[in-house]
């Protein structure tokens, strides 16, 4: 009676061990869910982050590019519109005394024709030659370059000069002031 019970015991190991060892079906397709994100486009303006125009004697016009400014629209609109402003501070030395002072509006800004475009519809520079340049302002912004029309995707890109009228009383030193570009 002994040797039945081995028998069927021994039997059922061989079974498991030889279930185990089967192969797993090969799978003959298999899928994989992507996903991806659409970000809302950006109208965005990049200018230099400092210029150095150059100098001369007080009583005389220090002219010089402030280096590209560039629009970049990447809305993908309908309506690809926008215009470009600039603003400046008064530029100031030493103790800022009205002698070490140049007011806003004794300097002017000409942008000049595009350098670079991408895109459809109309590019149009707000000061085409020097003698079209404008006054700056620390208040009222002056337009610097428009886009209008067009659909999709857009840019332009231009190097804008500054004419500084240095007054007969401005004290020798570097004059530092603040140019910002702005878009919408």
């Amino acid at each position: 009676m002994r040797i039945g019970k081995i028998l069927l015991v021994g039997t059922a190991a061989v079974a498991a061990v030889g279930f185990a060892a089967a192969p797993a079906a090969a799978a003959p397709t298999d899928t994989t869910v992507v996903s991806f994100d659409i970000e809302a486009g950006t109208l965005d303006i990049l200018a230099p982050a400092t210029a150095d125009i150059g100098g001369g004697p007080p009583g005389t016009d220090i002219t010089g590019t402030i280096g590209p400014v560039t629009v970049t629209d990447s809305r993908a609109s309908d309506d690809g519109s926008w215009v470009a402003s600039v603003i400046s501070t008064d530029f100031t030395t030493g103790a800022a005394t009205p002698s070490e002072t140049i007011l806003a509006s004794e300097v002017e800004y000409w942008s000049g024709e595009s350098t670079a475009t991408t895109g459809d519809g109309t590019f149009e520079e707000g000061q085409t030659a020097a003698g079209d340049a404008e006054v700056l302002d620390n208040v009222v912004p002056v337009i610097a370059f428009t886009h209008t029309g067009g659909t999709g995707n857009n840019s332009a890109t231009w190097n804008p000069s500054l004419i500084v009228h240095a007054p007969l009383d401005s004290q020798a030193g570097t004059y530092t002031g603040t140019v910002t570009h702005s878009v919408a």
